[in-house]
């Protein structure tokens, strides 16, 4: 079993490598916010828009305008935006 000593070494190490991922302005998002996502439908939308084709809702903007959602905007025009 590994003794704290180890396991404080893995951790440092680990905080370490994902400290060196983020820009400050990451950082300074992190500091304003107690959690990653404000809420489960900012997860969802999130998870559903992390690369290429956005596919934003009227709901998702409402709901982003309502719960405060932050992180870096997802632009789209008027035209893309699903009705559904």
């Amino acid at each position: 079993m590994p003794s704290h000593l180890t396991r404080l070494l893995i951790l440092a190490g680990a905080l370490f490598a994902v400290a060196g991922c983020a820009t400050g302005e990451e950082w300074q998002t992190w500091k304003e916010h107690p959690t990653h996502f404000a809420s489960g439908d900012h997860m969802t939308f999130s998870m559903r828009n992390r690369e290429g084709d956005s596919k934003v809702t009227r709901t998702d903007i409402a709901m982003a305008r309502t719960e405060g959602w932050w992180g870096k905007p997802i632009t789209v025009s008027q035209e893309q935006i699903l009705e559904r």
